[in-house]
Order: C-alpha cells, then structure tokens, then sequence
C-alpha cells in the first residue's frame, strides 16, 4: 500500500508554518496550549514554538511510528510532547478541555486524501463508518457520501474546543467550505471564520484549491465567512454565506435576485445515466457495427441502444450526438432478464462482459437486478430536453431534440429537464439563459469546486420567477398549467422573507 498516499501525507514546508503562526499570532494572540493533532514532523510545533517560546505549552499527536521519533528527536530539547496515538480513537473534547483559560490553538494539516481513496487502499487509517452529512436514500450510497478524511477531523476537532479557542487548519477549500457549511446547517456558525487561500503547487506540488481556515470556538448567528486571496489581513477579500438553507458565493448578487431562489415546482431537474462502466456500456457507430471502449466491434439490437451525449458534448455546445449508450431498463429496478428473450445478441453481450458489469465498486448495485443502471426513469425518454454539464466552470444550456426518433440520454455528469414538445424546450433554454437567470445561477457557483454546477445549485432556480421577471409567464403557463396541477400555487408564491442573519 502507498504509505503516503494512505496517511494523506503532505509535510508542511517550514517556511510556510513559520507564515501560518504569525498570521494567527496577528489574528489570535497567545494560546496557552498549541495542539497538532496530525503532527508528522512537527513542522507546526516547531514553528509555534519560534513564535511564542515558552509562554504556552506544546503537544503532537501522530499515528506514524517513524514521524513519533523522528519529531521527538528533533524537537526534545525544546520540551514540546509528541504522543503516538490514532486520532480516530481519541476523545478530543477531553484533550482540548484541560487548560485554565481555554486558549488552546488547534493547528496543522490534516490528511488530503478522501474516506473512498482509503477504502480502495483497503486502509484502516479513517473514521468509523457513519452518515456524519446526514444524507438520505441513495445520496448517502452515491457520491455524495465520499468526503475528505480532513472533513470529519475538522468537524470533530471544531466540535472539541472550548470557547476561547481556536482552529487553524489548512485543508482544501472545497473541504472547508463543507465543514463550515456542516455547521451553519446544525448547530450555528464560529466566530471569525476565515479562509486564508495559499498556493498549494509551490507548497505542495498539489494541483488544488487549498487554503488555511481559521475560526475560534465562540458560538455566532452569523453565517458568513471571509475569503483572503493570500497569507496576509491586508489581502484582497470576499465572502461566503448560507443563506436560505444553502451555500451562495456571492451574497450580494443572490441577494438581488433572490426571487429567483424559490425553486421550480414545476420541472424537475434529473442527472443522467450512471452506469460505471464506460467502455462497456457505451459505443461508436462504425460500417453498420458498434465498437466499444475496449475496441470490440459488436452487434447488438436497436431496442437497447439510445444516442448519447456526454459532458464534453454540452460544454462544447455539441447537440449531436457521437456515441450510442445500452440502456437495459426504463425504471431503477426493472427486471433485466427479459432482455434475453428481446434482444438475445444484446443479452448475450452483457453475459460476455458480466465481470465488468458484476464487478462494479459502488454499493448501489448491490442487490439489484444484474445488469442495473441508475439516473433512468420516464424522464430519460422524453422526446425533448434541456441540459448541461456539470463539470465546467460556465453555464452553458443546449435544447437536445431527438435523433431519427429516438430520444437522446445524457450521461451522469450531466443534468436536464424533459420536455413534451421542441416550442416548450426553446422557451425553457431561454429562460435558463437569460442574463438575470444566469447571473442568479453563478451566485451559487464555487469555480475551485470539483463539480462547480451541482443538480442542487440548479434545483434552487424558480423558472416560475425567472419567466415572471422576463414578462414570459403567460408564454410558459401555456404549457405547464395543464399537465402540472402544482403550478398554480406556485405561480401565487410570495418573494422569500428576508432573513434576521446580519450578513455584513
């Protein structure tokens, strides 16, 4: 197993801690106890001891046997403790809780590796198994249960520590927005919390967002947290929030248009097809045959196969298809084994690439009939559509028509609403592309974020708003009134309240 990769082991340059101590030092003051609680070589220590001597005192913990005495060696004449313990099997409260004044400083650099990367290294380096996120149905099975293993220890270690203390971690930025959002959503938010962001390439030769993110214990109804873009107080800033029971990156501009933030009850947005095996289930059009990804040339029934469009696709503004994708159900659920009596080609296909398809990592396939797939519904097969991409940092809205008959399917990483007819999905892509609809849309957008636009982010604009502002109510009510009883009492819907949280 990769040690490094499975402790997440990225060392703290020296210079960098010796930076990161007197910001704090700047911004907190004197801590009577500095605590590394993933200590590795002390780089922390070591430099919290050059900034405040012997006015506080020092403790490391660390589950690296050859870190243990390599730090305790380096750092014993200065009388700084290093403990070799797991962090995981630690009562941080009553670590944290044992001093006077309740000035502990939490500082370091926990692990960069997710709880999914430790379980494909068979690790036993992470968490118990938990629904920490307090996620329900398949997002907890999905990918929305991965999370970074510095995620949990935040949130324990932010949990722990008295109201005189602080946290000082740095982390990936992604990984300190969801802590911080985990407690704007729970319990409340933490006095002064900011994220510092730092150049993570020239540190760590990592290619990630990354930043130091700071907080003390001292409870607060507010919501916000200021972004610097450097190591310094007098750098550039912005801010963050949690407004209306979510994230906003930018709080004024969600603010001006807000009404937009209601939701649609009227369309619902869906992901598409998630299959986990790409160059089984998917597949080029060569001289009458199918080639898939591992450049078989096959023949396969028409029933089966659908034309697809992939994120690169919509990003690009591509609305024509180049690949087809097997489709074995028309529900989560269904039974695949009739298949076999329908197309027995395309049943006979999947038999030869069962260990692909049987071999599948991911939990939701469990006990499902063989063969599954999931983002499928009656919605994949509706004639028109509008979607896109999940992975590029712009919204982009294409109308996706059907090709010689057949509707088109859009793979997991991207996001659509099905339409009844082609006039109903050009008024939908312009409504979602009109300047005060995107604008509110990149209100919500985090650019550092793996996935920058989310089904979430989308699901919070109301395309009842939207039409409303554009004087296109009417228009749209002509084809929803009908078919979608809810929408009346959307349409009657009053702008949201604003809230009591100062957010300045």
């Amino acid at each position: 197993m990769n040690k490094k990769k499975e402790f997440g082991d990225f060392q703290t340059p020296k210079k960098l801690a010796m930076r990161i101590t007197a910001l704090i030092a700047d911004i907190y003051g004197n801590p009577e106890l500095v605590v590394e609680p993933t200590a590795g070589i002390g780089a922390f220590l070591n430099a919290a001891n050059d900034q405040w001597g012997n006015s506080c005192q020092y403790e490391g913990y660390e589950i690296n046997r050859d870190y243990v005495a390599q730090s305790s060696a380096a750092l014993k004449t200065s009388g700084i403790k290093i403990f070799h313990r797991d962090f995981f099997a630690l009562d941080w409260k009553q670590v944290l809780n044992r001093t006077t004044s309740g000035r502990v400083l939490v500082i370091g650099n926990p692990p960069w590796v997710t709880n999914s990367e430790l379980g494909i290294l068979g690790s036993q380096n992470r968490p118990k198994r938990t629904n920490f996120q307090r996620l329900r149905g398949l997002d907890a099975r999905m990918g929305k249960s991965n999370f970074d293993i510095a995620e949990w220890m935040l949130i324990q270690l932010i949990d722990a520590i008295p109201p005189n203390g602080a946290v000082a971690m740095l982390c990936k930025t992604m990984t300190a927005r969801k802590v911080l959002r985990h407690f704007w959503k729970t319990d409340g938010s933490r006095k002064g919390a900011y994220l510092f962001r730092i150049d993570a390439r020239a540190s760590f030769a990592a290619d990630v967002d990354a930043c130091l993110l700071f907080l003390t214990g001292v409870r607060t109804d507010e919501r916000v947290a200021t972004i610097y873009d450097g190591l310094c107080l007098k750098s550039s800033t912005r801010q963050f929030g949690f407004i209306d029971g979510d994230l906003v990156s930018d709080i004024g501009t969600y603010r001006k248009f807000r009404e937009f933030g209601s939701g649609s009850l009227a369309y619902t947005w869906r992901s598409g097809i998630k299959h986990d095996a790409a160059k089984v289930m998917e597949f080029t059009r060569e001289d009458g045959l199918y080639r898939n990804g591992l450049g078989e040339a096959v023949e396969l029934e028409e029933h089966y196969l659908y034309p697809l469009l992939k994120s690169s696709d919509l990003g690009n503004g591509r609305t024509m298809p180049r690949k087809s994708v097997l489709v074995p159900q028309q529900h989560i659920g269904d039974d695949t084994s009739i298949i076999e009596n329908e197309a027995p080609k395309t049943w006979q296909y999947l038999l030869d690439h069962a260990a692909a398809l049987d071999g599948r990592k991911s939990s939701i396939y469990k006990n499902r009939p063989r063969f599954s797939i999931f983002g499928i519904g009656k919605y994949s097969f509706a004639s028109w559509k509008v979607a896109t991409s999940g992975l590029y940092k712009s919204f982009s809205f294409s109308v996706v028509p059907p090709l010689a008959s057949r509707p088109v399917m859009v793979d997991d990483t991207c996001y659509s609403l099905s339409c009844n007819t082609e006039a109903e999905a050009y008024l939908l892509c312009d409504l979602l592309s009109s300047g005060p609809a995107l604008t509110f849309l990149r209100s919500l957008v985090f650019a550092d974020a793996k996935r920058p636009i989310t089904i979430d982010i989308l699901r919070r604009i109301s395309l009842i708003s939207v039409a409303r502002r554009l004087g296109r109510l009417e228009e749209l009510e002509q084809f929803i009134q009908s078919q979608r009883p809810s929408f009346s009492a959307e349409r009657q819907m009053p702008l949201l309240m604003e809230p009591k949280t100062n957010y300045q």
